[in-house]
């Protein structure tokens, strides 16, 4: 359809007002084809109006909020992504992960995949470096990977990442020219896999932007526990984004993005003789030790609508699926 086609098929509006504005945006936006499109925005608008009514929101704040916008755009760079860390410290990014890969019991928790993860990793095989730091502490990390039967899962891409002794990301630095302190290995047929890596130590995420004056404002820190970033990908098996966080580390309970869940808190052990070596490590050097357990894409499919479906139904909203996505059973 052309403009005037489209100006003809929209309902006529009502006279516009603070009152019914939020109605008239609804009529104005009812012919897209796309119905969860529509269902978003819909739901968007209602969200957006009913928060500037409800805080009688004035002209310098809204103007406020679109500089703030427009920094934190301008922030963005190919390997920093003010928008992701925008989301990290508002919680959403915990609440779409937490929504779209829900994990049945005993199954490993996902948590928020952060603004430090590349696509330029390199593949590594097991056993090789992840960190050229030399200031950092030596640490062997031997994990497992299985499904929820107890079964060991072969082939398994793990994406790792994590910050040198300094708590810096590799793409912190300006003159970087290869990935360092991440890479890319996969399990073996016993569903393990190992590097050799270093310590994490906590850090502050980059607070010289917009995210970090926000943070100033509301009296938080920009600090997060130490962590090691995982995630895994096979096919037939839901994508796990998560990380695993050293118990007792000082920003354990106020991790500035909130990433940190119980079952995901860690020990770190000492490396013995015979794993030494096993391992070709030091005797003495810290060990982390972890089973991970992937959930199949049917199984995080079946929980998410059976969630879906609770949350929906005691709402009141009349729904159905298209797509795999809820929309309005009637606009």
């Amino acid at each position: 359809m052309d403009h005037y086609e489209i100006r003809d098929k929209i309902p006529p509006m009502m006279d516009l007002s603070a009152d019914n504005i939020t109605q008239n945006v609804h009529t104005i936006n009812s012919l897209c084809p796309d119905p969860r499109l529509k269902f978003l925005m819909k739901r968007l608008v209602t969200h957006l109006h009913d928060f500037a009514r409800e805080t009688r929101l004035t002209s310098e704040e809204w103007m406020a909020g679109l500089q703030f916008l427009t920094e934190t755009g301008h922030t963005c760079t190919e390997l920093r992504q003010e928008f992701i860390l925008l989301s990290d410290i508002l919680g959403l990014s915990l609440v779409v992960d937490s929504i779209n890969h829900p994990k049945p019991p005993l199954s490993t928790e996902g948590t928020l995949l952060g603004p430090f993860h590349t696509h330029d990793a390199v593949h590594l095989s097991n056993g090789e470096r992840l960190s050229h730091d030399p200031e950092g502490e030596s640490l062997l990390v031997l994990c497992t990977i299985k499904d929820t039967h107890g079964q060991p899962i072969e082939g398994v891409a793990v994406d790792i990442w994590e910050t040198d002794s300094t708590g810096h990301y590799d793409t912190q630095y300006e003159d970087r020219k290869v990935p360092d302190g991440r890479g890319i290995v996969k399990s073996d047929k016993s569903g393990v896999f190992w590097i050799k890596a270093i310590t994490p130590v906590p850090y502050p995420i980059p607070h010289d932007g917009p995210v970090g004056k926000l943070l100033e404002k509301l009296c938080r820190h920009p600090y997060r526990p130490s962590h090691m970033h995982f995630m895994f990908a096979k096919e037939g098996y839901d994508q796990l984004i998560t990380a695993l966080y050293l118990r007792g580390d000082p920003f354990e309970s106020s991790d500035a993005v909130f990433g940190v869940k119980n079952s995901l808190l860690v020990n770190l052990l000492q490396v013995d003789d015979a794993m030494a070596q096993t391992y070709n490590v030091q005797v003495g050097s810290k060990l982390l030790k972890h089973d991970f357990v992937l959930v199949t894409d049917e199984e995080s499919r079946s929980l998410r609508d059976k969630n879906t479906r609770v949350v929906l139904d005691a709402s009141g909203i009349k729904y159905k699926f298209w797509k795999g996505l809820p929309i309005p059973e009637v606009d």
